[in-house]
Protein backbone atom coordinates (compact mmCIF):
# COMPACT_ATOMS: atom_id res chain seq x y z
CA UNK A 1 0.00 0.00 0.00
CA UNK A 2 1.66 3.31 -0.79
CA UNK A 3 2.20 5.86 1.55
CA UNK A 4 -0.32 8.44 2.20
CA UNK A 5 -1.09 11.85 3.63
CA UNK A 6 -3.38 12.51 6.36
CA UNK A 7 -4.49 15.50 7.76
CA UNK A 8 -5.95 14.52 11.63
CA UNK A 9 -8.63 16.54 13.85
CA UNK A 10 -9.32 15.35 16.65
CA UNK A 11 -5.73 13.38 17.15
CA UNK A 12 -5.82 14.16 21.21
CA UNK A 13 -9.06 11.96 22.35
CA UNK A 14 -8.93 8.03 22.62
CA UNK A 15 -9.48 6.55 19.67
CA UNK A 16 -7.46 9.65 17.78
CA UNK A 17 -4.58 8.68 19.28
CA UNK A 18 -5.11 4.99 18.38
CA UNK A 19 -5.87 5.70 14.98
CA UNK A 20 -2.49 7.49 14.72
CA UNK A 21 -0.81 5.15 15.82
CA UNK A 22 -1.81 2.47 13.43
CA UNK A 23 -1.33 4.80 10.91
CA UNK A 24 1.67 5.25 11.30
CA UNK A 25 2.69 2.31 11.86
CA UNK A 26 1.36 1.31 8.21
CA UNK A 27 3.72 3.91 6.96
CA UNK A 28 1.06 6.71 6.39
CA UNK A 29 2.21 10.51 7.17
CA UNK A 30 0.07 12.37 9.88
CA UNK A 31 -0.83 15.73 10.33
CA UNK A 32 -2.49 16.77 13.29
CA UNK A 33 -4.60 19.81 13.75
CA UNK A 34 -4.44 21.05 17.06
CA UNK A 35 -6.20 24.46 18.48
CA UNK A 36 -2.76 25.34 20.78
CA UNK A 37 0.37 26.70 19.95
CA UNK A 38 2.09 23.29 18.04
CA UNK A 39 4.73 22.04 19.87
CA UNK A 40 5.49 18.74 17.57
CA UNK A 41 6.71 18.97 14.39
CA UNK A 42 3.39 17.16 13.32
CA UNK A 43 1.24 19.30 14.41
CA UNK A 44 -0.55 22.48 12.77
CA UNK A 45 -2.86 24.87 14.19
CA UNK A 46 -6.25 26.01 13.29
CA UNK A 47 -9.13 27.52 15.05
CA UNK A 48 -12.72 25.74 13.97
CA UNK A 49 -14.53 28.49 16.37
CA UNK A 50 -13.33 31.07 13.96
CA UNK A 51 -13.58 29.42 11.09
CA UNK A 52 -9.65 29.52 10.54
CA UNK A 53 -8.14 26.46 8.38
CA UNK A 54 -4.98 26.98 6.35
CA UNK A 55 -6.39 25.42 3.32
CA UNK A 56 -3.01 24.57 2.07
CA UNK A 57 -2.98 21.38 4.83
CA UNK A 58 -6.40 20.44 3.32
CA UNK A 59 -5.08 20.15 -0.14
CA UNK A 60 -2.01 18.36 -0.09
CA UNK A 61 -3.70 16.15 1.82
CA UNK A 62 -5.27 12.46 0.29
CA UNK A 63 -7.78 11.73 3.29
CA UNK A 64 -8.98 14.51 5.85
CA UNK A 65 -9.93 12.12 9.07
CA UNK A 66 -12.26 14.20 11.57
CA UNK A 67 -12.95 13.09 14.97
CA UNK A 68 -13.63 15.93 16.47
CA UNK A 69 -16.31 15.91 19.63
CA UNK A 70 -16.27 16.75 23.02
CA UNK A 71 -17.55 14.21 25.56
CA UNK A 72 -20.66 12.52 25.47
CA UNK A 73 -20.70 11.62 28.97
CA UNK A 74 -21.48 14.73 31.09
CA UNK A 75 -23.80 16.26 33.07
CA UNK A 76 -27.02 15.29 30.41
CA UNK A 77 -29.56 17.29 31.48
CA UNK A 78 -27.64 21.20 31.39
CA UNK A 79 -28.07 22.47 28.07
CA UNK A 80 -24.56 24.01 28.18
CA UNK A 81 -23.49 20.24 28.04
CA UNK A 82 -25.88 19.64 25.08
CA UNK A 83 -24.35 22.97 23.37
CA UNK A 84 -20.89 21.39 23.65
CA UNK A 85 -21.63 18.48 22.16
CA UNK A 86 -23.41 19.96 19.39
CA UNK A 87 -21.00 22.34 18.35
CA UNK A 88 -17.51 20.75 18.91
CA UNK A 89 -18.97 18.42 16.21
CA UNK A 90 -20.63 20.67 13.73
CA UNK A 91 -18.91 23.68 13.55
CA UNK A 92 -15.54 21.36 12.76
CA UNK A 93 -16.96 19.08 10.53
CA UNK A 94 -18.75 22.31 8.59
CA UNK A 95 -15.05 23.91 8.52
CA UNK A 96 -13.04 20.81 6.97
CA UNK A 97 -16.11 20.21 4.32
CA UNK A 98 -16.11 23.76 3.19
CA UNK A 99 -12.13 23.44 2.98
CA UNK A 100 -12.06 19.83 0.97
CA UNK A 101 -14.88 21.29 -1.30
CA UNK A 102 -12.93 24.24 -2.21
CA UNK A 103 -9.69 22.11 -3.00
CA UNK A 104 -8.74 21.77 -6.51
CA UNK A 105 -8.48 17.76 -5.87
CA UNK A 106 -10.94 17.17 -2.98
CA UNK A 107 -9.20 14.68 -0.69
CA UNK A 108 -11.81 12.21 0.99
CA UNK A 109 -13.26 12.60 4.44
CA UNK A 110 -13.73 10.17 6.78
CA UNK A 111 -16.19 11.19 9.48
CA UNK A 112 -16.82 10.69 12.85
CA UNK A 113 -20.82 10.36 13.98
CA UNK A 114 -23.18 8.39 15.88
CA UNK A 115 -25.95 6.19 15.14
CA UNK A 116 -28.83 8.11 17.20
CA UNK A 117 -30.73 9.46 14.88
CA UNK A 118 -32.48 6.07 13.45
CA UNK A 119 -34.44 6.45 16.47
CA UNK A 120 -36.16 3.24 18.10
CA UNK A 121 -36.62 -0.12 16.04
CA UNK A 122 -37.53 -2.30 18.50
CA UNK A 123 -36.25 -5.66 17.29
CA UNK A 124 -36.17 -4.82 13.64
CA UNK A 125 -32.46 -5.31 12.21
CA UNK A 126 -30.91 -1.86 11.49
CA UNK A 127 -28.79 -1.38 8.37
CA UNK A 128 -27.55 1.87 6.76
CA UNK A 129 -30.48 2.37 4.60
CA UNK A 130 -32.77 1.93 6.85
CA UNK A 131 -35.84 4.60 7.95
CA UNK A 132 -34.39 7.28 10.33
CA UNK A 133 -36.91 7.72 12.93
CA UNK A 134 -35.16 9.77 15.50
CA UNK A 135 -36.70 12.79 16.44
CA UNK A 136 -35.33 15.90 18.87
CA UNK A 137 -33.55 14.27 20.97
CA UNK A 138 -30.04 15.53 21.90
CA UNK A 139 -27.89 13.23 20.36
CA UNK A 140 -30.34 12.65 17.78
CA UNK A 141 -30.12 16.19 16.39
CA UNK A 142 -26.23 15.83 17.10
CA UNK A 143 -25.96 12.96 14.89
CA UNK A 144 -28.10 14.11 12.08
CA UNK A 145 -26.41 17.79 11.88
CA UNK A 146 -23.44 16.38 12.33
CA UNK A 147 -23.94 14.12 8.61
CA UNK A 148 -25.45 17.20 7.15
CA UNK A 149 -22.40 19.00 7.73
CA UNK A 150 -20.06 16.99 5.85
CA UNK A 151 -22.30 17.69 2.60
CA UNK A 152 -20.07 20.54 0.45
CA UNK A 153 -17.32 17.44 0.83
CA UNK A 154 -19.48 14.88 -0.97
CA UNK A 155 -21.20 17.52 -3.50
CA UNK A 156 -17.94 18.56 -4.55
CA UNK A 157 -17.17 15.10 -5.70
CA UNK A 158 -14.92 13.67 -2.52
CA UNK A 159 -14.88 10.34 -1.36
CA UNK A 160 -16.92 10.59 1.95
CA UNK A 161 -17.18 8.36 4.82
CA UNK A 162 -19.25 8.47 7.70
CA UNK A 163 -18.75 6.60 10.78
CA UNK A 164 -22.14 5.95 12.44
CA UNK A 165 -20.26 4.44 15.47
CA UNK A 166 -21.37 2.32 18.95
CA UNK A 167 -19.95 3.00 22.18
CA UNK A 168 -16.92 1.58 22.32
CA UNK A 169 -16.19 -0.51 25.54
CA UNK A 170 -12.81 -0.85 25.11
CA UNK A 171 -10.36 -0.57 28.61
CA UNK A 172 -9.65 3.07 28.76
CA UNK A 173 -12.98 4.23 27.08
CA UNK A 174 -15.36 6.67 28.70
CA UNK A 175 -17.47 4.20 28.78
CA UNK A 176 -15.39 1.35 30.21
CA UNK A 177 -14.24 3.87 33.05
CA UNK A 178 -17.30 4.90 34.25
CA UNK A 179 -19.46 1.33 34.17
CA UNK A 180 -16.35 -1.06 35.48
CA UNK A 181 -16.08 0.20 39.37
CA UNK A 182 -19.80 0.29 39.40
CA UNK A 183 -20.44 -3.21 38.38
CA UNK A 184 -17.14 -4.18 40.63
CA UNK A 185 -19.29 -3.01 43.47
CA UNK A 186 -22.06 -5.05 42.57
CA UNK A 187 -23.88 -1.95 40.98
CA UNK A 188 -24.46 -2.77 38.21
CA UNK A 189 -27.63 -2.60 36.40
CA UNK A 190 -29.91 -3.34 33.32
CA UNK A 191 -31.93 -0.03 32.36
CA UNK A 192 -35.74 -0.77 32.54
CA UNK A 193 -36.83 -4.32 31.04
CA UNK A 194 -33.22 -5.16 29.47
CA UNK A 195 -35.31 -6.05 26.23
CA UNK A 196 -33.68 -2.97 24.37
CA UNK A 197 -31.15 -3.63 21.77
CA UNK A 198 -27.56 -2.01 22.27
CA UNK A 199 -24.98 -1.62 19.90
CA UNK A 200 -21.37 -2.00 20.97
CA UNK A 201 -18.12 -2.36 19.91
CA UNK A 202 -14.36 -3.23 20.38
CA UNK A 203 -11.23 -0.63 20.34
CA UNK A 204 -9.97 -2.97 18.14
CA UNK A 205 -12.99 -2.84 15.18
CA UNK A 206 -13.21 0.13 15.23
CA UNK A 207 -9.31 1.20 14.32
CA UNK A 208 -9.75 -2.21 11.82
CA UNK A 209 -12.69 -0.27 10.34
CA UNK A 210 -11.55 3.12 10.20
CA UNK A 211 -8.01 2.01 8.36
CA UNK A 212 -10.11 0.17 6.11
CA UNK A 213 -12.25 2.97 5.05
CA UNK A 214 -9.07 5.48 5.15
CA UNK A 215 -6.93 3.78 2.68
CA UNK A 216 -10.19 2.31 0.54
CA UNK A 217 -10.13 3.90 -2.91
CA UNK A 218 -13.85 3.62 -3.53
CA UNK A 219 -15.66 2.97 0.31
CA UNK A 220 -18.04 5.91 0.55
CA UNK A 221 -20.95 6.69 2.54
CA UNK A 222 -22.42 5.74 6.20
CA UNK A 223 -21.16 3.19 7.91
CA UNK A 224 -22.52 1.28 10.89
CA UNK A 225 -19.50 0.59 12.79
CA UNK A 226 -20.70 -2.04 15.51
CA UNK A 227 -20.36 -5.93 16.60
CA UNK A 228 -22.27 -8.35 14.00
CA UNK A 229 -24.94 -9.64 16.90
CA UNK A 230 -25.98 -6.55 18.71
CA UNK A 231 -26.78 -7.29 22.50
CA UNK A 232 -29.80 -5.97 24.74
CA UNK A 233 -28.80 -4.37 27.52
CA UNK A 234 -29.67 -7.08 29.22
CA UNK A 235 -27.32 -9.42 28.03
CA UNK A 236 -25.03 -6.46 28.00
CA UNK A 237 -25.83 -6.35 31.49
CA UNK A 238 -24.87 -9.97 32.13
CA UNK A 239 -21.59 -10.43 29.99
CA UNK A 240 -20.32 -7.16 32.06
CA UNK A 241 -21.50 -8.65 35.28
CA UNK A 242 -19.78 -12.26 34.51
CA UNK A 243 -16.70 -10.33 33.43
CA UNK A 244 -15.96 -8.71 36.40
CA UNK A 245 -17.08 -11.58 38.28
CA UNK A 246 -19.95 -10.19 39.94
CA UNK A 247 -23.91 -10.45 39.87
CA UNK A 248 -25.78 -8.15 38.09
CA UNK A 249 -29.14 -7.87 40.23
CA UNK A 250 -30.33 -4.22 40.20
CA UNK A 251 -32.69 -3.12 37.38
CA UNK A 252 -33.40 0.71 36.67
CA UNK A 253 -37.33 1.51 35.88
CA UNK A 254 -37.59 3.51 33.07
CA UNK A 255 -39.53 6.79 35.42
CA UNK A 256 -36.67 6.79 37.52
CA UNK A 257 -34.12 6.93 34.48
CA UNK A 258 -36.58 9.55 32.77
CA UNK A 259 -35.92 11.30 36.19
CA UNK A 260 -31.98 11.39 36.69
CA UNK A 261 -31.13 11.02 32.81
CA UNK A 262 -33.49 14.04 31.69
CA UNK A 263 -33.26 14.42 27.99
CA UNK A 264 -30.57 11.64 27.73
CA UNK A 265 -32.84 8.94 28.81
CA UNK A 266 -34.06 8.56 25.83
CA UNK A 267 -30.76 6.73 24.41
CA UNK A 268 -30.69 4.84 26.78
CA UNK A 269 -34.25 3.25 26.15
CA UNK A 270 -34.05 3.63 22.70
CA UNK A 271 -33.77 -0.52 21.24
CA UNK A 272 -31.51 -0.32 18.15
CA UNK A 273 -30.45 -3.57 16.76
CA UNK A 274 -27.88 -2.24 14.70
CA UNK A 275 -26.43 -4.41 12.11
CA UNK A 276 -23.14 -3.18 9.74
CA UNK A 277 -23.85 -4.35 6.38
CA UNK A 278 -22.13 -1.90 4.91
CA UNK A 279 -18.75 -2.53 6.31
CA UNK A 280 -19.07 -6.65 5.96
CA UNK A 281 -20.17 -5.64 2.03
CA UNK A 282 -16.29 -3.93 1.95
CA UNK A 283 -15.05 -7.54 3.28
CA UNK A 284 -14.25 -6.59 7.02
CA UNK A 285 -13.67 -9.50 8.86
CA UNK A 286 -14.75 -8.44 12.72
CA UNK A 287 -11.85 -9.51 15.50
CA UNK A 288 -15.13 -9.06 18.16
CA UNK A 289 -18.35 -10.03 16.67
CA UNK A 290 -20.40 -10.46 19.85
CA UNK A 291 -20.30 -8.59 23.30
CA UNK A 292 -18.02 -11.57 25.20
CA UNK A 293 -15.70 -11.08 22.47
CA UNK A 294 -16.09 -7.03 23.08
CA UNK A 295 -15.47 -7.53 27.02
CA UNK A 296 -12.88 -10.20 26.90
CA UNK A 297 -9.26 -8.91 28.77
CA UNK A 298 -11.20 -5.41 29.13
CA UNK A 299 -12.22 -5.06 32.67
Amino acid sequence: MASMQILMAGSSGFMGQALTTRLRSAGHDVVRLVRRVPEASDERQWDPAAGELDAGLVADADVVVNLCGSPLLGIPYLPSHHRRLYESRIGPTRLLADAIAAAGSPPALVNAGGCSHYGDHGSEVVIESSELRGGDAPLERVARDWETATKPAGEAGARVCILRTAPVMSRGSQAMKLLTPMFRFGLGARLSSGDQFFPVLSQQDWLGAAMLLVTSDTASGPFNVCTPVTPTNAEFTEALADAVNRKAFLAVPSPVLRLGAGPMAVELLRSLNLHPAALLAEGYEFSDPDVDAVLAGQV
